[in-house]
């Protein structure tokens, strides 16, 4: 099973997503943007997991606090020069600590440490959708005249939320975009 961990977002903030994802959208054809329902807030990607049961009981040990984040403006990453994937920022002084915690709790189960933790909301991949192409793989027109287009925009807010749960996803690539299950429920405290 290809998993991962993340933090849903409240449906007022991914209703303002939709809203500006399908300003974009038309304008943009060639971006492949996220589907709706897909927005969430990727705290440790996985990957493939045969042992599913020891993450889970792992991820049961995860203590914090409910944290609070506020989404708003848009980037690129690796940057608006040679963009790949295009996020909806997030403010969050705690969310640091979970993932930290959850990334400890991974550590011990032999699963890679992120470099860094730069949370954020995808709202559109470019090819691959890695930071970093793969051989041969370029930045699209539609994808550069995006950025272009964001420079000169004012700002988006999205809102502010408490998130007071994660969750261990299942991903599953499909031709049509990735879809996501859910496999397991955690509460934060506070």
């Amino acid at each position: 099973m290809r998993l991962f961990i993340a933090l849903d977002i409240d449906n007022s903030i991914a209703q303002k997503l939709d809203d500006y994802v399908r300003t974009l959208a038309p304008r943009f054809p060639g971006v492949r943007f996220v589907r709706s329902g897909n927005y969430h807030v990727t705290l440790k990607f996985l990957g493939e997991v045969r042992e599913v049961d020891a993450a889970r009981a792992a991820l049961r040990e995860v203590r914090e606090s409910a944290v609070e984040l506020h989404v708003g403006g848009v980037g690129f990453f690796p940057n608006a020069r040679a963009p790949r994937v295009f996020w909806a920022g997030i403010e969050a002084p705690d969310l640091p600590s979970l993932a930290s915690q959850i990334e400890e709790r991974m550590a011990v189960l032999g699963y890679p440490r992120e470099r860094d933790f730069h949370p954020h909301l995808t709202l559109a991949r470019n090819g691959s959708g890695r930071p970093r192409p793969v051989r041969g793989e370029r930045s699209s027109e539609a994808f550069a005249q995006l950025a272009t287009y964001v420079a000169s925009s004012p700002k988006p807010e999205f809102g502010t939320m408490t998130g007071c749960e994660f969750f261990l996803y299942e991903s599953k690539l499909l031709a049509g975009g990735a879809e996501y299950r859910k496999i397991e429920r955690y509460s934060l405290g506070g």
